[in-house]
């Protein structure tokens, strides 16, 4: 007996390796067993032949006539086998009572149990009247000095700090990255705080180019510092980042938060719909992937923020927007999916078969359809990996730089943006700083837009003449030398 089931143990492992190449899920349709098939299955038990014809093989082949090419040259005894492997991987993936454990196990007697989100008394410290901070010594603060905060703002650490600052935006870094399966994002938030090459001199702060708009003059805006996680466990860390976003939101502030993994996007988002009400907030989703996945043992991670939004009932189906999707994932079944539910999708095929200014102006004006506010979730890995080799899951074939920067600062200026995330920047896989120095660039590009809506420029695609056309005749046409 042990003999056997080591034999077929070796049979599932087998066949779970010939699976792991199967790209697509196989839908429920009629099969049709070849003639030359039947024979050989005719004496299998009802079980096997049941197993055969559902959908449970459909992650081991990606179509019905794949699997059954592979038992052309099989006796009927190994595709019984085969059949048998296959049934003891599905088996054994599921859910052991008993031998499994149904949760994580926690010590709540231990008396540092929420040490990690303990927030520090105000009585601990020197009184202090309610306001924003200054960190800098100088008034001129270049970027190779002090100490480093988002865009070299104060510091705003209460809620009470957020109302006496009268804030516009407070930019907030989260540092979690166990949702994913790759480290490093937890470092996001530092690499794009000290990413910030172009200062300027305190107060005098640049001016947006292409807008002739300074959003550090028009906005108020603190570095709101860093949300607390627990580092072991994503389950613990997601409902308080909830609600220290929503107690951003509670105060007027935009809150712009800088992951992190994209595990964030479900309490960012949820944290948005707590304060401005379930199904009134539009998402704008910037993302290589979907992150829609559905099942799977794990329910909080990176790739699964979407549909938790939208089975919850915080963001409705027809209120996402996403740009940029690209490469392998999702599939077929997925795309069919958010069809169903009314997804408004724009991939890089879209940008392949019109151009870029036509997939941006066809976003932007669903975006000023739909719900009056919008938040607007920016996963670097939609940018090509030639201008974020620091991320997690890089996908070939994104979005330049030229092209994400003018629709952030759209969205940002032609909607009423109530939240934003930048996620998934891993400084520790890129060797240089161009990573952090993009993604800066992307919440710069935000905040510019921000500043434009306040200064009432909303127009479409809003440019500075000063700056788009010289101003000055052509020159006289020279005559040909004779």
């Amino acid at each position: 007996m042990r003999a056997r089931g080591q034999v077929r143990r070796g049979i599932a492992a087998a066949v779970l390796l010939a699976a792991s190449s199967a790209a697509l899920v196989l839908a429920a349709a009629p099969v049709t067993v070849p003639d030359w098939l039947a024979p050989k299955i005719a004496a299998l038990p009802k079980a096997k032949r049941d197993f055969l014809m559902s959908d449970g093989t459909g992650s081991f082949a990606a179509r019905k006539e794949l699997l059954f090419k592979r038992f052309e040259t099989k006796t009927p005894a190994e595709i019984e086998a085969y059949i048998d492997g296959m049934m003891a991987v599905v088996e054994d993936r599921k859910f052991h009572p008993g031998s499994d454990a149904p949760s994580i196990p926690l010590d709540t007697t231990d008396e540092g149990f929420n040490a990690w989100r303990t927030l520090r008394p105000a009585s601990l410290d020197t009184p202090r009247t309610a306001g924003p901070i200054n960190l800098n010594r100088y008034m001129s603060a270049g970027p190779k000095q002090g100490i480093p905060t988002f865009f070299n703002l104060p510091v705003a650490l209460t809620p009470a700090d957020l109302k006496a600052g009268k804030v516009d935006v407070a930019i907030m870094g989260i540092g979690l990255d166990m949702g994913s399966g790759y480290r490093g994002a937890a470092y996001g938030p530092r690499a794009v705080r000290v990413g910030e090459v172009y200062k300027g001199q305190f107060p005098v702060t640049p001016e947006n180019m292409h807008v002739m708009v300074s959003p550090f003059v028009e906005l108020n805006v603190v570095d709101y510092a860093d949300v607390a996680v627990d580092p072991m466990s994503t389950e613990r860390s997601l409902e308080h980042i909830r609600r220290q976003v929503a107690e951003v939101a509670r105060t007027g502030a935009i809150p712009i938060i800088v992951g992190g993994d994209h595990s964030l996007m479900y309490p960012d988002a949820a944290a948005m719909a707590d304060v401005h009400g379930k199904g009134k907030v539009g998402v704008v989703h910037f993302d290589s992937h979907f992150d829609a996945q559905q099942g799977g043992e794990h329910l909080m991670s990176h790739g699964q923020p979407v549909y938790r939004l939208f089975k919850e009932g915080h963001i409705y189906g027809k209120n996402f927007i996403q740009i940029g999707l690209r490469g392998y994932w999702p599939d077929a079944k997925s795309f069919q999916w958010m069809r169903e539910q009314g997804f408004r999708y724009h991939p890089m095929a879209e940008v392949e078969k019109t151009d870029w200014k036509t997939v941006m102006d066809r976003a932007v004006r669903e975006a000023r359809d739909g719900p009056e506010k919008i938040f607007i979730s920016f996963d670097v890995d939609v940018l090509d990996p030639a201008f974020m080799p620091g991320t997690g899951t890089p996908e070939p074939g994104g979005l330049t730089m030229r092209e994400a920067l003018p629709i952030v600062r759209r969205l940002c200026a032609e909607t009423n943006v109530v939240g934003f995330e930048l996620v998934e920047t891993n400084p520790l896989v890129d060797p240089g700083y161009t990573s952090a120095l993009n993604a800066n660039r992307i919440i710069r590009e935000c905040l510019t837009g921000i500043a434009m809506r306040k200064r009432g420029l909303t127009g479409e695609h809003y440019l500075s003449p000063l700056t788009t056309d010289h101003g000055l005749p052509p020159y006289p046409v020279r005559k040909p030398a004779t």
